[in-house]
């Protein structure tokens, strides 16, 4: 596999051999059920090497040509604070090509909405398909906050050693109301659940109803992920607004 340069073109090839050998009908089982109590898996095989340096290098070029710094709180998450840099849907939809591709894996969705128990589909809002974000200085951190859309999948382009921060803390089956989000008593009233994520490492995680955060960086390290978000039809339902993403690419 190593041998065999990556493209969009041919990585739909390269996933429909390599998933279904990865995860078998019990490791979809199995994963199901994780999901379905936490909102979170852990899914770092569920493509090759290859691919993910692919993912790696095109982020990276991304990165450089086309970050925006932000330090913003915002209220619709109790003021919990973004410091981080980033890279907009429409800077990676415009020049990224492998993104694109991966994303719209058949392959890929297939396995995802079996683990899902519901069928994963397209974000209907191109502005959250896809997202870069860049913690590199001491106290960077995504704060306390939930997703617009249903599911994500989150790919770990670099991570610091967890003792420098960067972990992420979920409190699953959660509600948002944007207008009361009421994230303390949330956090006052459950058991936070931390996941330590390295380098290379990818997540299939239930972003709408899971209350989460990265643990702010204690020292200027560099955390990269890819973030692209997925949707299920009953999100196409709801009266979905933008505030929060807005505030952080606008």
């Amino acid at each position: 596999m190593s041998a065999v340069e990556i493209t969009a073109e041919n990585v739909e090839s390269i996933l429909s051999q390599h998933i279904p050998e990865s995860f078998d009908d019990e490791r979809v089982r199995e994963g199901s059920q994780q999901f379905r109590r936490e909102g979170y898996l852990k899914i770092r095989d569920m493509v090759p090497d290859a691919v993910f340096a692919g993912l790696q290098k095109e982020v990276r070029e991304l990165i450089a040509a086309h970050e925006k710094r932000i330090d913003v709180h915002l209220p619709e998450t109790s003021d919990s604070p973004r410091y981080m840099s980033t890279v907009s849907a429409g800077a990676i939809a415009e020049e990224g090509k492998l993104i694109p591709a991966v994303y719209q894996s058949k392959t890929l969705r297939d396995v995802l909405s079996r683990i899902a128990g519901e069928t994963v589909i397209d974000c209907p809002w191109d502005g959250e398909k896809y997202a870069i974000l860049h913690q590199h200085k001491k106290g960077d951190t995504h704060g306390w906050h939930w997703g617009d859309f249903s599911f994500a999948i989150v790919w770990l382009i670099e991570a610091p050693d967890l003792k420098y921060g960067g972990a992420l803390q979920c409190v699953p089956h959660t509600d948002w109301d944007k207008s009361n989000p009421r994230v303390m008593d949330y956090l006052l009233a459950n058991p936070i659940r931390t996941y330590g994520n390295i380098t290379r490492d990818l997540y299939f995680f239930r972003t709408d109803t899971t209350l989460h955060r990265t643990i702010p960086l204690t020292e200027d390290k560099t955390r990269i992920i890819l973030n692209t978000t997925f949707a299920s039809e009953r999100d196409l339902a709801k009266n979905v607004t933008h505030e929060t993403m807005g505030a952080m690419f606008d």
